[in-house]
């Protein structure tokens, strides 16, 4: 059995960042630039703690463990530059952009990321992807992040559709926490993803 859409399912989400865009690497790649150049390590353990989470917490989190003299919002533009920059190296998520395309025009679809919205349309844009979603609810539309309910609730209401009969695509802990708190149907999409693969050459 493959990653498959839930019979009970009358709307989807989907998680943008390790769920639609195979884009960790990139992002990887991106903080261990800017660690080299301001002087700190990026702990990579930190990208699996926290995917899900905007940008801001893992600036913060980054300067208190290493006690950079810089706010939280100059690292953050920093890594959003240097993003933004690189975002043409990220790469779909196969399996479960096929199931976008399966569905698109079917079931109504939203994207519910922890991303920036700059951030989710480039990448949108950079996969193809962007006629697929007339609702995208990012970091900027919320002012409580996952692992909270309110950018999978958001994402309900918008389409018209009750929470419970939601189904969120999701790889990120705190992102199936936000959509178990939300009372949606959760499917955790990394059993059956190769990430990265294409990274490593």
């Amino acid at each position: 059995m493959g990653l498959q859409v839930d019979p009970k399912a009358k709307a989807l989400i989907f998680d943008l960042d390790g769920t639609l865009s195979d884009s960790l690497p990139v992002h990887m790649a991106t903080w261990n630039k800017i660690g080299s150049s301001i002087g700190f390590v990026f702990d990579e353990r930190l990208v699996h703690e926290m995917t899900g989470m905007p940008t801001i917490a893992f600036a913060q989190r980054i300067i208190e463990e290493n006690g950079l003299r810089l706010s939280p919002g100059e690292l953050v533009r920093m890594k959003q530059e240097a993003f933004w920059e690189a975002v043409h190296l990220v790469r779909p998520v196969e399996l479960v952009v096929e199931i976008v395309r399966a569905w698109h025009g079917r079931l109504p679809m939203s994207v519910g990321t922890g991303a920036s919205r700059r951030s989710a349309a480039l990448q949108l844009s950079e996969l193809g992807l962007t006629p697929y979603f007339d609702i995208i609810v990012t970091a900027d539309d919320v002012t409580r992040h996952k692992p909270h309910p309110d950018t999978f609730l958001e994402c309900a209401r918008l389409m018209g559709v009750d929470p419970s009969g939601c189904q969120v695509f999701e790889d990120g802990i705190l992102g199936m926490e936000a959509a178990r708190s939300a009372g949606m149907i959760v499917t955790d999409v990394r059993p059956y993803i190769n990430y990265g693969a294409w990274a490593l050459s």
